[in-house]
């Protein structure tokens, strides 16, 4: 431990030695997961395992109180397919259950008229589970409610209207539970009782109340709207009939004469349209074939490319005999052309004489086109003619049909009035037939899928799951707790924790010291009158000898650690004087500083320890009781360095006490004072060692003005008593004595208890390694 501590001495020290740290490795991981985990459980067992015991108590108490209660089940679908011909048939509308609807119908099956009608239809008003007769937790929680309720009537009567009380129904519909299966149509009906067959007895009930409720109102919607159907329908009648008076007087006053159901006049227009329309075509097509005629006699017929557009003409042309027989001849003539020509050449006189006859072959042809163009010119002409009288017919007759518009828009408007109402009355006729048929159907749209059945075994408590539930759940609260306590444990427990939070070496964990295992040497009660004269130390209590009188205990080997420290201070050359103080009174201080005393006076050095603690020289209570000079004589000059100073025999100790004669009002300008600097300065050059007692760091403000006299100072922290924000609070108020501080030392450490605080060092805190070198436990 000391080689760890002077380890983290000198990375501490880094900026006074200048030398680099040491290269160290963090554990880290799953490691220090199970180590924290291991040390909580060793530390905290106890209220784990108690807390889990009670909580297990409370599910086997609650087991024992509860009542058994069996759930049993029903499940009913939702809009069942009706026949087609009812569906045909049906007034409603029938529209697809959707998530709103079921949610209805849910609410429905939870709805107090639900309830009111199954304990009517049960008498489950007698029935103790429901009236609060029988003692369970479940109606203890009812009679609680129904008193903390604010809206109660003592004063009411228990039945109003032949209803059941509202605390029947409540009881009802908290053991009544209604859910959708997944996304399906099919609504799940539970109900607890004490009881299996009263569970399904009532379940049963519940679902067959509501398929009852939703034929009935069916039946009630369907004779609703019968009624009113039988009123609208004599009204409609009248009003078609009316409709229908009021067209036929309305033609007769206007000599508004039709046929199939159209005005003559608008027949009449409608053929005309349909003549003039054939005779525009006809002219188009006459106009286009002279167009040909006309573009044919356009060319000059003495050239043969004119008979290319000869068949241009269209169908006339393959029709006309005359022109097919000339246009033969005309033909074989070219081909004897080109026959003679290849023989004898363009030129011969039988070549030109063909030629010429077969350009008068063209001639002859033109001549029959001709007279065809003249016909296509007639027929164009009466074409032309017989559209124009057309157009003449039908201007007049949409001239006599305007004089009527106004009476044909009238005629429309009251023969569409009519029309619509007729219809309204034949699609109301239909709807009433088959709402007449429909009261006699009696159709629903739920029904009951299987009734439910006795449960074999009961729903709740389930003795299992609460068993394991307090079992486990008590383990974890355990856990919980255990965990909470040892976060809210802010004191010092390990030398890691000392290091990390006050950034100060651990110089060393000195035991806690029981009076059982003191060292037993021969006390003397109080000092003799040769010891006062003679300044000789009585023996004190056992537990400040223990470093003499057991050497080779760990206590021992605890204060030569914090020597040790003292001796291989790297932040100042000496440490001569060393100032032992604490955070709060009762830390053990007072004790470690005589033991360091003595263990270097045993050693053969010159030590020296001083009692600097003016308001409660408590090491001089125990080291000179019957002292009447202390270090206030020796700072005023009453009295000498060597008139004041006691010495131990035994390990030829000097002591300078401090006498408390009266109240001291002004210790802190005492300690400051130049007659304790120069007092400090002789022990200095006279001793090797000289440990000053101080006085607590929180209470007084006298350890601060130390800082002159002290080379360095150990802060002695109580294990598991000392919090650390004292501690933090403590050092922050007095940063002189911070920066002086040689390192912090953990007194009264409970070395058994240590293993369960540092898992990573647990093997270290074995007694088993100090036997084997010979020392003791404690």
């Amino acid at each position: 431990m000391l080689q760890n501590n002077l380890r983290h001495t000198d990375s501490v020290r880094l900026p006074v030695t200048g030398l680099a740290p040491p290269v160290q490795t963090d554990s880290g991981g799953i490691s220090d997961v199970i180590n924290f985990g291991l040390g909580l459980l060793r530390r905290q067992y106890l209220m784990i395992l108690v807390t889990a015991g009670l909580v297990t108590a409370a599910s086997l108490l609650y087991l024992r109180l509860a009542s058994p209660t069996y759930t049993a089940q029903v499940q009913i679908l939702l809009a069942t397919p009706r026949p087609q011909f009812v569906q045909q048939q049906s007034l409603l509308a029938e529209p697809a259950f959707d998530l709103n609807q079921i949610e209805t119908q849910l609410q429905l099956l939870r709805s107090k008229a639900t309830a009111v009608a199954v304990i009517d239809q049960l008498k489950l008003s007698d029935d103790p589970d429901f009236n609060g007769s029988e003692l369970s937790l479940q109606s203890l929680w009812q009679r609680i409610r129904s008193w903390a309720s604010t809206g109660s009537k003592k004063d009411a009567p228990s039945d109003t209207h032949g209803e059941p009380l509202d605390t029947i129904v409540d009881a009802f519909l908290n053991r009544l539970s209604a859910g959708r299966v997944k996304y399906s149509n099919v609504i799940e009906i539970s109900f607890n009782s004490s009881t299996a067959p009263r569970a399904a007895e009532i379940v049963n009930a519940v679902a067959n109340t509501y398929v009852a409720d939703q034929l009935n109102g069916k039946f009630d919607a369907n004779r609703r709207a019968t009624s009113w159907l039988q009123e609208r329908l004599r009204d409609l009648g009248d009003q078609a009939l009316a409709a229908q008076r009021a067209v036929d007087v309305y033609k007769a006053q206007n000599n508004i004469v039709s046929l199939d159901g159209k005005p003559i006049d608008d027949q009449q227009i409608t053929e005309i349209n349909n003549r003039l329309a054939a005779a525009r075509a006809q002219t188009s097509e006459a106009t286009a074939k002279l167009a040909r005629y006309e573009a044919l006699l356009a060319s000059d017929p003495t050239k043969p490319s004119s008979m290319n557009n000869l068949d241009a003409i269209g169908a006339d042309s393959t029709n006309s005999q005359i022109i097919n027989g000339l246009r033969q001849q005309y033909l074989e003539l070219m081909r004897r052309e080109a026959e003679l020509s290849a023989r004898v050449g363009r030129d011969h006189l039988a070549v030109v004489n063909i030629r010429n006859r077969a350009r008068e072959f063209r001639v002859s042809i033109f001549d029959e086109v001709k007279r065809l163009a003249e016909v296509s010119r007639s027929e164009f002409e009466f074409a032309k003619q017989r559209q124009q009288e057309i157009e003449k017919q039908l201007s007049k007759a949409v001239s006599q049909s305007r004089s009527v518009n106004s009476a044909e828009l009238t005629i429309k408007e009251l023969e569409s009035r009519a029309k619509g109402l007729r219809s309204l009355y034949e699609t109301f006729l239909q709807r009433y037939m088959g709402s007449a048929q429909q009261e006699t159907f009696p159709v629903s749209e739920t029904r009951v899928l299987f009734p439910a059945s006795p449960p074999p075994s009961k729903s709740k408590p389930k003795t299992t799951l609460v068993l394991a539930f307090g079992i486990f759940g008590g383990l974890a609260m355990g856990v919980g707790l255990a965990l909470l306590r040892d976060i809210m444990d802010r004191v010092f427990r390990t030398s890691s924790q000392v290091e990390t939070v006050l950034e100060l070496p651990c110089l060393s964990l000195v035991p806690l010291l029981p009076a059982r295992k003191s060292a037993k040497l021969p006390v003397r009660s109080q000092p003799t009158d040769d010891d006062v004269q003679q300044r000789i130390v009585p023996s004190p209590m056992a537990i400040h000898r223990t470093v003499v009188g057991m050497p080779l205990s760990r206590y021992t080997e605890a204060i030569r650690s914090i020597k040790l420290a003292i001796d291989h201070n790297p932040a100042k050359i000496s440490s001569q004087v060393i100032g032992i103080t604490s955070a709060l009174p009762n830390e053990g201080k007072t004790t470690i500083a005589a033991s360091l005393a003595q263990l270097i006076g045993h050693t053969g050095k010159k030590a020296i320890i001083v009692d600097c603690d003016l308001r409660n020289p408590s090491l001089s209570a125990i080291f000179a009781p019957r002292a009447v000079n202390g270090i206030i004589e020796v700072a005023n000059g009453s009295r000498s360095l060597a008139d004041t100073i006691w010495r131990d025999p035994t390990t030829n100790l000097a002591f300078l006490p401090a006498v408390r004669r009266g109240p001291l009002l002004h210790t802190s300008e005492i300690l400051c004072a130049d007659a304790i600097s120069k007092l400090f300065d002789r022990l200095r050059a006279d001793y090797d060692y000289v440990i000053v007692d101080l006085p607590p760091l929180t209470p007084l403000v006298d350890v601060r003005v130390t800082s002159s006299l002290i080379d360095g100072y150990i802060l002695i922290v109580e294990w598991g008593r000392t919090k650390i924000d004292v501690v933090q609070h403590a050092l922050h108020t007095a940063p002189n004595i911070h920066e002086s501080l040689i390192g912090a030392v953990l007194s009264k450490t409970d070395t058994k208890a240590m293993a369960r605080y540092d898992g990573h060092r647990s093997y270290y805190y074995h007694d088993s390694h100090y036997i084997r070198y010979g020392l003791s436990g404690s």
